[in-house]
């Protein structure tokens, strides 16, 4: 089928159990009634979110062949035609609003570095993705699996692992197992620190994840001379949250460091 061929090549896998459709659907709290899905597709998660009745509900997908599926399909449906990542987001709704998809692995997490930059707009997302992926966003300090992602959105989200999702319920099957978890907006609205710094020093420190911070954080250039030996003797993978930030504050107070010529 052309459309099915089109949409794998954008990494996108048709979720065909009804079952697992309604049971993300479910996994909504309700607490924001604004609504967007991200790649429907054909639309087996969507039958259950226009079912449901109480969301200002739309949908964004990029593949035409199913932008026409829908229309067809699902005629009350307003679906914009086009890319999330490149979405001017305050155009959606007037307002804030929940995202909810089976995401393209090749993007999804992309996706949500977007959701992390439009936190106040985003309080919720319910997501399917990769089964590594969702448990990288998920992990806590001190895993492996702990990262970048994991330290952006836990800064502003309660994660949650929902349910394992297995291959057989795509089409095509993927070669991997998958996972739906659900983000949460906390009620953090400031970390207390230069977040932009913050940022990079976050990605910084695990660009070089088997490094010492000591020396993975050389590149941002700064004297960590102030910071204490217990955080920069760890990982990155070692650190939670606070201690990201309070790091931040130590690295935003330093000198550069002055190189010779």
């Amino acid at each position: 089928m052309d459309t099915v061929r089109a949409k794998k090549n954008l990494g996108q896998h048709f979720l065909v159990d009804e079952k697992i459709a309604e049971r993300i659907a479910h996994s909504l709290t309700g607490r924001t009634k604004a609504l967007l899905e991200i790649g429907p597709g054909m639309g087996v998660l969507t039958k259950y979110l226009i079912s449901n009745g109480e969301y200002d509900f739309r949908a964004i997908e990029i593949d035409r062949e199913s932008v026409e599926y829908l229309h067809n399909h699902y005629p009350t449906l307003n679906v914009i035609e086009g890319d999330f990542l490149r979405l001017d987001l305050n155009t959606v709704f007037d307002g804030k609003f929940a995202v909810i998809g089976n995401f393209p692995y090749n993007i999804s997490s992309q996706i949500l570095f977007r959701v992390f930059e439009q936190r106040n707009l985003i309080p919720e997302v319910v997501g399917m993705f990769q089964k590594e992926v969702a448990e990288r966003i998920a992990a806590g300090p001190g895993s492996k699996t702990y990262g970048i992602l994991s330290v952006l959105l836990s800064a502003f989200y309660t994660i949650e692992y929902l349910f394992t999702v297995p291959e057989n319920v795509f089409n095509p099957p993927p070669k991997v197992k998958s996972a739906v978890i659900r983000l949460t907006r906390n009620d953090v609205e400031r970390l207390g620190c230069d977040e932009g710094l913050f940022v990079r020093v976050v990605k910084t420190g695990f660009n070089q994840r088997r490094k010492t911070l000591r020396n993975a954080l050389k590149p941002l250039n700064r004297s960590l001379d102030t910071i204490p030996d217990e955080l920069l003797s760890k990982r990155a993978e070692q650190l939670s949250v606070t201690d990201f930030v309070n790091m931040t504050n130590w690295i935003a107070e330093s000198p550069l460091n002055q190189t010779n010529t």
